[in-house]
């Protein structure tokens, strides 16, 4: 049975489920390959955006770099948990589209796991707009690596309502160029606690009825505890591929 791509209107619904799952998102989400951030990021910046920062996967790893950052997210939920898990970092309300924060404030901004929510033609504009000229905008997204046939599987599972499309190697144009692409292959150790959660926060499970959210995460559990390479594992090991696109403000 073929499972249709999600339409605009449902997209939007998803894109605005996240803060009732923000705790699963924070426990079950993967982090970032610190590889991501040097490339994402110049060595000579120092004021850096993280539009759509979600829980603050890769806002704590830019704090980490040692950068100065200021982080925007439209979900109260998922502000919470950011302000909890990177303390100090300056919070914001806001999108990609609205960005709080005054022209030519920032020497780069980056989008981890959320470009493929915004209005291209408002957010490419606003985004120039706090950038300094030179300034980098990077994007980078965690894809399960399906490759790997339990993971393919689960792939499976997880889609037997909804097949979520994303565009990860977005074209910008416009205020934007020198773009540039690169994916960097890692593995993600978690517990299969974490992975329940991984599956639980995303869009396309959030919006399920709660009765066909059950089924789906009972058939998850189901494969992990009959698949050959995952049974008697308390631990697992989830390969990724990190796609990375960075542009330079005109």
């Amino acid at each position: 049975m073929e499972i249709p791509s999600i339409s605009d209107q449902t997209r939007q619904q998803h894109a605005a489920s996240f803060g009732a799952a923000a705790d699963a998102y924070r426990r079950g989400r993967p982090p970032y390959p610190r590889a991501a951030v040097e490339w994402l990021v110049p060595e000579t910046a120092r004021d850096v955006v993280d539009l759509g920062a979600g829980t603050g996967k890769f806002t704590e790893q830019l704090v980490a770099a040692g950068f100065e950052v200021v982080a925007v997210e439209p979900s109260a939920g998922m502000r919470e948990q950011l302000a909890a898990a990177v303390p100090g970092v300056a919070v914001h309300g806001g999108t990609a589209e609205h960005i709080p924060l005054p022209d030519a404030s920032a020497d780069a901004a980056v989008m981890a796991q959320a470009w493929h929510w915004v209005k291209p033609e408002t957010a490419i504009p606003e985004i120039a707009r706090v950038l300094r000229p030179g300034g980098t905008l990077g994007l980078v997204w965690n894809i399960r690596d399906l490759t790997e046939p339990w993971v393919a599987e689960l792939d499976d599972v997880m889609h037997e309502h909804t097949r979520e499309e994303m565009d990860t190697a977005p074209e910008l144009g416009g205020p934007f160029e020198q773009l540039e692409r690169t994916e960097i292959r890692w593995r993600h150790t978690l517990t299969r606690a974490e992975l329940l959660d991984m599956v639980a926060s995303r869009s396309y499970v959030i919006v399920l009825p709660a009765s066909e959210r059950d089924e789906l995460l009972g058939n998850v559990a189901e494969l992990l505890n009959s698949h050959p390479d995952l049974a008697d594992h308390e631990e697992l090991t989830l390969p990724y591929v990190t796609r990375c696109t960075r542009a330079v403000r005109r």
